[in-house]
């Protein structure tokens, strides 16, 4: 399942990492046991046997079948260096904010044949702390894919469309058919 405002976001705080991601199975999965205090919770995570996992971290397995591979990849991923990834989310929510660029189909509630219908566009806008936060304490929360869209939607209307409200007030944006999104910090 592809969720892109979310995996933009996890891809922007992985880019605040001062180390390397364990790129071998054996030390993604030492690194999991270690996390985890045990072999048992790891099996559990990934989906395998305690005994697989004791392998892996031997060295006596060494290449995971693709699926395990990158589930691995993914919860490394997402435990490596909490704090470097909380203190780029506290920078980012207070001081400088986040670049969202998107290409996607933008509309609004107007008359056919205006420039308003949808179309595909390129957006690449500077937003504020407030919009950084909002969207990392709704991830953290666990909003859905749908409620991040939404928000980033809202941050789009008013910094790039509404010029930050100092223009086209009451503008409604309709955020849709998501091709890609990047999030920078």
């Amino acid at each position: 399942m592809v969720d892109p405002v979310g995996d933009g976001l996890d891809r922007s705080l992985e880019g605040a990492f001062t180390r390397p991601v364990p790129k071998s199975a054996q030390a993604r999965m030492k690194y999991l046991v270690k996390q985890l205090k045990g072999t048992r919770a790891v099996a559990q995570l990934l989906g395998i046997s305690q005994r697989t996992v004791e392998r892996y971290v031997k060295g006596q397995l060494k290449r995971p079948r693709p699926e395990l591979r990158d589930r691995m990849e993914r919860e490394v991923r997402k435990r490596w260096q909490p704090k470097v990834r909380e203190r780029a989310k506290q920078r980012a929510s207070t001081t400088d904010g986040l670049v969202l660029s998107t290409r996607a189909r933008f509309g609004f509630t107007a008359a056919p044949g205006t420039t308003d219908d949808a179309r595909v566009r390129d957006i690449t806008q500077a937003l504020p702390p407030a919009w950084a936060d909002r969207l990392f304490t709704a991830r953290d929360a666990g909003a859905s894919e749908q409620q991040l869209q939404h928000i980033a939607a809202e941050g789009l209307a008013e910094m790039y469309f509404r010029a930050h409200n100092t223009r086209a007030h009451g503008l409604g944006v309709e955020f849709s058919d998501i091709d890609r999104v990047d999030i920078g910090l």
